[in-house]
């Protein structure tokens, strides 16, 4: 079996693949510190949960925006694994080319996120990714990666809001009765929500005038659905796009891995 683990800035989300079938998955937090020994005990627990044996685990696949952390990872691989982790990065083999003025510079999930949309869904193609930073990535209709944008995340954005405010309060991120709020937490939650709707749909808007407006658009993460909804744009909402490629990468990379 393969475990395959998109580490972010604010959450792991991991899967376990019997061939291409996602057998489960589970999110934990992502904490800058933890060891290689911390991340095997929480990780076996919930392949254990999962009834599932850590012995069945043949390699791992790792996608990781957060660089302290890849040595943790590949030594808790080795220690109690006994295998390297395929690392998304540099020089492995994604079959999508990647148009960036320097590829080096674009983010291991962006790229798993491209290589699984354009594999589920052709192109062209706008992945909207709801992260801790919200991304947009753009694939051609020859399945070109031709790069996208970034800002940021509707989370942190609010987080921005309380710290450096006096009187606004910290709130939920709920989808609010009306536009016009009618109390100081309703005005924030419908800024939040309805102004970063109206962001996405005008993004998606321009990037299609590029791309052409039979472009497919997929949104993913752990709020994309709840802005999804309310879109005008989107498609589709893949909560587990990343995990897909992850498995398709690892497929891409496989045999060179046993030369």
């Amino acid at each position: 079996m393969l475990l395959a683990m998109d580490v972010g800035n604010s959450n792991n989300v991991i899967g376990l693949f019997k061939e291409d079938r996602l057998l489960t998955h589970w999110r934990i937090r992502t904490e800058w510190n933890r060891t290689a020994d911390e991340y095997w005990v929480l990780i076996k627990e919930f392949i254990i949960m999962n009834n599932a044996d850590t012995d069945t685990i043949d390699d791992i696949v790792v996608a990781c925006v957060v660089p302290p952390l890849i040595p943790i990872l590949e030594e808790m691989s080795r220690k109690y694994f006994s295998c390297q982790p395929l690392v998304v990065g540099p020089g492995i083999k994604t079959g999508l080319p990647i148009l960036y003025r320097n590829p080096a510079e674009v983010g291991a999930d962006r790229i798993v996120n491209a290589v699984a949309g354009f594999h589920k869904y052709g192109g062209p193609l706008i992945i909207v990714d709801f992260g801790t930073a919200t991304t947009f990535d753009a694939i051609s209709k020859k399945g070109e990666y031709l790069g996208g944008a970034i800002f940021p995340g509707i989370q942190i954005s609010l987080e921005a809001l309380f710290k450096n405010t006096a009187k606004l309060p910290r709130v939920d991120l709920v989808v609010p009765e009306s536009v016009i709020g009618k109390s100081t937490v309703e005005s924030i939650q419908s800024g939040a929500v309805f102004g970063f709707v109206g962001l996405i749909d005008s993004m998606v808007n321009k990037m299609k005038s590029e791309l052409g407006q039979k472009t497919k658009v997929i949104a993913t993460g752990g709020i994309g659905e709840l802005i999804a909804n309310k879109s005008e744009v989107v498609d589709l909402f893949d909560p587990l796009i990343t995990l897909d490629g992850l498995r398709l990468l690892y497929e891409k990379n496989r045999l060179d891995r046993k030369t």
